[in-house]
């Protein structure tokens, strides 16, 4: 039998993309000079479930024939994290977890693995920590899991092996960068090795229905590092936010193949780790009780709940040529659309001034339902006249003027009637064919008619 031989090939270093020989420019992500030669070398250690990506031998099946009952899902004893996933963890899923360095990644992880180790068998990997560590950090949060099974290692091959013996159901790798895969001739961390020792795991995952949670580093822009493949490869992506100086993290999934995207959990950091917070409206919405102008409350949705944030306008006159533009939670790009339709259908120029528009708490809107909100309270800045505490706004406001209506209307109003709101300004095409308790509802259907009703809720 003849012996096999080394496999060259190249690597683009920013993207991960493949090529067989190499060339000055990546043909996907049009950079320069980064392309790096790599050599595969043959993999004596292959166990049995590397004959499909699936871990089973591929079969033809008629798409009527195909089980599409529910995939049964179990819990992980944390429910905003459960909520995120989409219901729990699936057997066999692969899950990528990202964030900042001191987010809080390993602590919920090991706290969500110290809670199901009394019911169910799980193993802690890793790959930066020594085990006195990860147990001092258990000692710390006051954890009890006397039986959980940890790992120092880095090779996924031993991994596996050792997975293999042990059985978990729930195995946690910490992190993906610093694992390895024999037969892969380059270090730790290099987009080839990242990617061969994700599906490597991903594959063990799914023969043996294993729940993989891999941890992620993250760039200095806050993505995850590593090739974009990576993101393919895993079932499910969260990541774990923190603005500084917050107490307070915010997880959310951008792909789940089990679930719905755009899902959100919140958590609070104590001294005993982090801790479930059930009502994140609460949180975004601790203002003074002092109306003070240029502060709107809206509501956002978010995966299956809605939300209810303020929203901070300010507008102050410009010393520079160049009026600045500023905002934190929402697009730069949105405000500069908003203010030049307040300008042409609203009859307000404030385009001369310096502008400054935050969405409070550190979320991250990517909806257009704040639209309305964002105007109101610019308008509100500008005359400096705080609008009523009891008021929330939502709506989208498009190019010619027009209030748009947005999805979920009526469930954003029974979420601001549980929280005392008063008097809604919604789009005309949202109105509620009962009424919802004793909320007041102002229904308009152009920004000129929003403008004009402001009397009825400004405070002089």
């Amino acid at each position: 039998m003849a012996k096999a031989k080394s496999k060259k090939y190249y690597v683009c270093t920013e993207c991960g993309s493949e090529a067989t020989k190499w060339q000055g420019q990546c043909l996907d992500c049009n950079s320069w000079n980064s392309y790096k030669e790599f050599f595969v070398k043959p993999d004596n250690h292959t166990p049995d479930f590397n004959t499909g990506f699936s871990g089973q031998i591929s079969t033809v099946q008629d798409l009527g024939s195909i089980d599409t009952e529910a995939t049964p899902r179990f819990t992980s004893s944390i429910q905003e994290f459960d909520r995120v996933l989409g219901g729990g963890f699936v057997p066999g899923s692969s899950i990528l977890m990202g964030g900042s360095p001191g987010a809080g990644k390993s602590t919920l992880l090991l706290q969500i693995l110290c809670k199901l180790v009394t019911t169910r068998k799980a193993l802690y990997v890793s790959g930066e920590e020594s085990l006195q560590q990860i147990a001092s950090r258990a000692k710390r949060l006051q954890l009890q899991a006397p039986k959980l099974a940890l790992v120092a290692e880095t090779c996924v091959n031993r991994i596996v092996d050792i997975a293999q013996q042990l059985q978990p159901e729930v195995i946690v790798i910490d992190s993906i960068q610093v694992m390895y895969k024999e037969g892969v001739d380059c270090i730790p961390g290099n987009t080839v090795q990242v990617r061969e020792s994700a599906a490597y795991l991903t594959r063990f995952a799914k023969q043996t229905k294993t729940t993989i949670l891999v941890v992620g580093h993250v760039t200095k822009d806050n993505s995850l590092a590593g090739p974009m493949t990576l993101s393919h490869i895993v079932d499910t992506q969260i990541m774990l936010n923190s603005a500084e100086d917050e107490r307070y993290r915010v997880l959310r999934v951008s792909k789940n193949r089990f679930g719905q995207i755009n899902e959100l959990g919140v958590f609070a950091m104590t001294a005993s780790g982090l801790k479930e917070v059930k009502n994140p409206s609460a949180i975004f919405l601790s203002r003074s009780s002092n109306p003070t102008p240029g502060s709107v409350v809206s509501i956002i949705w978010e995966g299956t709940r809605a939300i209810l944030l303020e929203v901070q306008g300010l507008v102050v006159d410009s010393n520079l040529g160049n009026p600045r533009r500023v905002t934190l939670g929402i697009d730069q790009n949105r405000l500069s659309m908003l203010v030049a339709i307040l300008n042409r259908h609203g009859g307000i120029m404030i385009a001369d001034q310096d502008i400054f528009l935050n969405v409070v708490g550190g979320v991250k809107v990517s909806e257009t339902s704040t639209d309305l909100a964002s105007i109101l309270a610019l308008i509100s800045s500008l005359r400096n006249r705080p609008l009523h505490n009891k008021l929330v706004v939502f709506g989208e406001v498009g190019l010619s003027g027009e209030i748009r209506p947005i999805t979920n209307g009526n469930e954003r109003l029974q979420e601001a009637i549980k929280h005392g709101f008063t008097t809604a300004i919604i789009p005309k095409l949202n109105t509620p064919t009962e009424p919802i308790g004793s909320l007041k509802i102002i229904a308009v259907d152009k920004l000129t008619d929003a403008i004009a009703r402001l009397n009825e809720v400004e405070i002089s």
